[in-house]
């Protein structure tokens, strides 16, 4: 059995309710031109190829908070969970569960709707992305959100959010080329754990659990630069004072990136996988291809050449989510 844990739909009700707003038409054409990501026949029919192979899903980008105002947020919210949560129910062999979506435009509002999705619709986990409206997550607001979810003891999928308004370079007025997705997301990924771990956020909650998608971004690639050249924190700076964060840090700081984990939803078979896998280690990677927009079977090709032992690999495959949700999936 094959659980992929971070893939994407957009409910039909969600994808009217977006349409209805007017601000992101082009957003809504684009997302109703897949076909797999708001139609179930579709969907079902990509899934088949794959034999026991089932789907976690969650709404996909853009972040909510960037395209609507608090109440409109709020409604989408709850429309989108509803109809997630139903998938699940109408579904349960296809979907063992949804990934909750949270207004955060209000964290009070968010916390309303983050214990009405786990504790009346059933989700397993909620999405949050690496900013909100350019506020980076280890601001204190955000902190109830991180606390209520290692107190489920449910995990936190970690979705990167940049667009082509954040230029490359000074003299241009947008990123070009597409290299704010191409590039951009893996920095953004890699920023927002780190920003995370110098807060001391497991510190305070060791057992929280985040997921990063794309295998934890730059992350496994850059261990020494964190790991050794890290220690040398604030001595490029001039105009603020980091002396005190690593000492105020519990453990050695490579140790808290360890803590997380990473999917594979690399778009197939990467290089990448190996590198992750060897980061993390197999307890801490789960299958992952970001469906329908990332390729299947060549992701699942790739998780096959890493030549895992038996147990190594169905950890991978459905084992590590299993754990992470508190769920055995049958």
């Amino acid at each position: 059995m094959i659980v992929d844990i971070y893939t994407h739909i957009m409910p039909p009700e969600f994808l009217k309710s977006m349409e209805s707003l007017g601000s992101s038409s082009g957003l809504v054409k684009r997302m109703a031109a897949i076909r797999e990501l708001h139609n179930l026949d579709a969907r079902f029919r990509a899934m088949d190829e794959f034999g026991d192979y089932r789907q976690i899903f969650s709404i996909p980008n853009p972040p909510i908070e960037t395209v609507t105002t608090p109440e409109q947020g709020r409604d989408l919210a709850r429309i989108a969970n509803d109809a997630m949560a139903e998938m699940v129910q109408r579904h349960p062999s296809r979907f063992p569960t949804f990934i909750a979506m949270l207004p955060l435009h209000n964290v009070d509002s968010a916390m309303e709707e983050l214990k009405r999705a786990i504790d009346t619709l059933g989700a397993r986990g909620i999405q949050i992305f690496t900013h909100v409206n350019g506020r980076p997550l280890d601001d204190p607001q955000y902190e109830p959100l991180f606390a209520a979810m290692a107190g489920y003891d449910f995990p936190i999928w970690l979705h990167p959010a940049r667009t082509s308004a954040l230029t490359d370079y000074a003299s241009e007025k947008q990123s070009r080329l597409e290299m704010w997705w191409c590039f951009g997301w893996p920095y953004e990924t890699s920023v927002a754990m780190s920003r995370l771990v110098l807060a001391g956020i497991f510190d305070r909650y060791p057992k929280l659990k985040i997921i990063t998608h794309h295998l934890g971004g730059m992350i496994p690639y850059f261990d020494k630069r964190i790991e050794d050249g890290m220690a040398l924190l604030g001595t490029r700076t001039q105009t603020e004072d980091y002396s005190g964060i690593l000492p105020s840090l519990k453990r050695p700081l490579i140790d808290y990136f360890h803590m997380f984990y990473g999917d594979t939803a690399l778009f197939g078979e990467s290089r990448g996988l190996a590198c992750g896998l060897d980061f993390f280690g197999a307890a801490n990677v789960v299958f992952a291809t970001d469906a329908p927009f990332g390729p299947v079977a060549s992701t699942r090709k790739g998780v096959a050449h890493l030549n895992l032992e038996k147990s190594q690999l169905e950890a991978v495959h459905h084992h590590n989510a299993e754990k992470l949700i508190n769920m055995k999936i049958v």
